[in-house]
């Protein structure tokens, strides 16, 4: 008890820790748009780390991190939950990287460090969804589970429109009129609140009742076994107490108990009781007919 106590006691804290961090990197991050200024419709997050308090950006994106992988320890202990734990806990990678290694300016080719940042991006966008819909089925029927459905299937939704300026830039065009701030912060807003939302499912506890029924001990085959395993015991007990081989033999074939008792003679005392005698397994046999006041 004192065990079980010690481990709820631990997963409260660190799901307290999680939206802790969860909290602190959104403050940070509504921080950062206020105190930059920039147009929101059309000037990704990525470029806020070249203002001066661009500091703010990977701050928040570790502060979400750090969520991301109290959450994912969580999922991980319940057994149940390990691929979405897995999930989650590769978002929370990815928002490391993203803040560790910074976007390129406007007009600059693509560095290593601007590869990393946008991959790593791609990555978390495509992973905290598919860890949602993988809980909102597992969990189907509760209360949260649509809110989660529809959070992660949006953020898919809202992550090809993203995907789309890219694409066009490969093949040489330039999207006009397109607010590409706009749907990245969408994307965000809608992962972070599916991360958020984790809490709903920690706080549930698992999933019971999908397990295989396990047979009871009293069934048919429980009483087979215990009969084949108590057998040789009752014989064994009879040997000790000084009855015969054919008898324990008997016993141990399940007869046991049913033999006649002797009868006694209502006028006499219990000492003159009429001895009587049991078939023995061979048939009326003398040889193997044991006598009554042998046993007792």
């Amino acid at each position: 008890m004192a065990g079980t106590a010690g481990t709820e006691t631990s997963g409260t804290r660190t799901m307290l820790l999680g939206y802790a961090a969860i909290g602190a990197g959104a403050v940070s991050m509504i921080g950062l748009h206020v105190a930059a200024g920039l147009d929101p419709l059309h000037t990704v997050i990525s470029e806020y780390a070249f203002e001066p308090d661009g500091w703010l950006l990977p701050t928040s994106l570790t502060l979400f991190a750090v969520g991301a992988t109290a959450f994912a320890v969580l999922l991980a202990r319940r057994g149940e939950d390990r691929k979405a734990a897995l999930l989650v806990g590769v978002w929370g990678l990815c928002m490391l990287l993203v803040g560790a290694f910074p976007t390129d300016r406007p007009g600059v080719p693509l560095s290593m460090s601007g590869g990393i940042h946008r991959y790593a991006a791609f990555a978390a966008f495509l992973a905290m969804p598919i860890a949602g819909l993988i809980l909102a089925r597992r969990h189907e029927g509760r209360p949260y589970a649509r809110a989660v459905k529809a959070l992660s299937l949006a953020s898919l939704g809202v992550l090809v429109l993203v995907v789309v300026p890219y694409a066009v830039r490969m093949l040489g065009l330039e999207p006009a009129g397109v607010p590409t701030g706009a749907i990245q912060r969408l994307v965000v807003v809608s992962e972070v609140a599916v991360l958020a939302m984790l809490g709903l499912v920690l706080g549930s506890g698992p999933v019971r009742g999908r397990g295989r029924p396990v047979p009871a001990a009293g069934g048919a085959a429980g009483g087979a076994v215990a009969g084949r395993r108590g057998a040789p015991a009752r014989a064994d007990g009879l040997r000790r107490h000084g009855r015969s081989q054919d008898w324990g033999t008997a016993g141990a074939a399940g007869t046991l108990g049913t033999a006649p008792r002797p009868r006694r003679d209502a006028s006499r005392d219990d000492r003159h009781a009429v001895p009587q005698q049991r078939t023995g397994a061979f048939g009326d046999d003398d040889r193997h007919a044991v006598r009554v006041e042998e046993l007792v």
